[in-house]
């Protein structure tokens, strides 16, 4: 028996002149006004174990079952949203690139800028500060996801997501990173 899975919109509007604005946060997203930050799904434990090296998943943290599961189950919430194609970047680690992957929203294309910071964080704001000149600069005719780390996703935006967490945001011409709504998938 299939078990149902639901989906928990946690919608956090960007305040305008303090009041909130009320668009659909997947609208935004289509129309390439935004674009989605994606922890990795599920890969127990923390960190990575010594000797991480990147291109050599045998030495990472990976995802597990449930991760993969959670993955394809992303992918069809994005597709159930309208989205069937998009712009996928991904860290260089295994559980992100898995993770891009199994979305099957199109090809995956590693970005360094993506790749975490958890074990170096005195170069997480230079890297924050790349990324967000890098996200001015990317293409937008096509939604974005980025599937990336708790720490890069905090360093831009402020939020601690969970894993398989999506953080929908937009970015202003002067850089400022608005967060227009967190999904995550629950069971």
């Amino acid at each position: 028996m299939l078990q149902r899975r639901s989906f928990l919109l946690t919608s956090l509007f960007a305040l305008a002149g303090g009041a909130a604005t009320a668009a659909d946060p997947w609208e935004t997203l289509r129309s390439g006004k935004a674009f989605v930050l994606l922890r990795h799904a599920t890969a127990p434990g923390t960190g990575d174990p010594p000797g991480m090296r990147i291109g050599a998943c045998d030495t990472q943290r990976n995802l597990s079952a449930e991760g993969r599961a959670q993955a394809a189950r992303i992918g069809r919430l994005f597709r159930d949203k309208g989205i069937r194609q998009a712009y996928v970047f991904s860290s260089q680690w295994c559980r992100c690139l898995d993770t891009a992957a199994l979305l099957e929203l199109g090809p995956v294309s590693e970005q360094p800028l993506l790749n975490s910071f958890f074990g170096g964080r005195a170069n997480g704001r230079e890297q924050t500060e790349a990324l967000r000149g890098w996200l001015m600069r990317s293409r937008n005719d096509l939604p974005r996801v980025l599937v990336t780390h708790q720490v890069n996703i905090t360093g831009l935006t402020s939020v601690v997501p969970r894993s398989g967490e999506l953080v929908i945001a937009t970015i202003g011409t002067d850089g400022a990173v608005s967060v227009v709504a967190r999904q995550t998938a629950e069971t």
